[in-house]
């Protein structure tokens, strides 16, 4: 199984929905800040509103930290603005809805599903040199969390300016970090 950790992002071009416009989005757009690129498998369905409105509440944080976020799946711009139009939970979103209507982003992320045209929940943070520094893939069932998502950027961020330094399992921002060394070999 392959990885796409620290691997650069694929080119693409597409149209998003974005605050009440259609918008061209490319690759080049996700570079000089940190990005989530998070696919969700369809519009007017069940899961991906629990987990797009969650991130959405959670958007307002992440603009703090640096981060932009643009949600995609496999559905035209036009879907996702009749989605935001006809949903409460979808009109919270602030952030822009990519569409992946050929498949191309999706299969950039190696996230399609090919025999049913839909996306995995794939969420990729991707560092300001386009490069991905976190990669969690879920199966259609399995909802995810922007809080734990939260969390992992403040690691990668904290990582990337703190050259030797690590973050152990669920660090919080103001916790001890580790300096990997052979001092610390067996006395974790």
């Amino acid at each position: 199984m392959s990885t796409l950790i620290n691997t650069t992002i694929k080119p693409f071009k597409t149209t998003a929905f974005h605050k009440g416009e259609f918008l061209p989005v490319t690759d080049a757009d996700l570079k000089g800040k940190w990005s989530v690129v998070f696919f969700y498998p369809a519009d007017f369905t069940f899961v991906c509103p629990t987990e797009l409105g969650d991130l959405a509440d959670h958007y307002p944080k992440l603009q703090e930290m640096g981060v932009e976020v643009y949600s995609v799946s496999t559905d035209t711009h036009f879907t996702h603005k009749a989605w935001h139009d006809a949903s409460e939970t979808i009109k919270k979103i602030n952030f822009p809805m990519l569409a992946d209507a050929t498949g191309t982003i999706s299969r950039n992320f190696e996230v399609m599903i090919e025999e049913e045209g839909l996306a995995l929940r794939g969420t990729f943070v991707i560092d300001p040199e386009g490069v991905i520094k976190v990669c969690e893939v879920h199966d259609l069932g399995i909802g995810r969390s922007a809080k734990e998502l939260v969390r992992k950027i403040q690691a990668a961020q904290y990582v990337a300016s703190h050259d030797g330094e690590v973050c152990p399992a669920s660090w919080q921002p103001g916790e001890e970090t580790l300096s990997p060394s052979l001092d610390l070999v067996g006395k974790i």
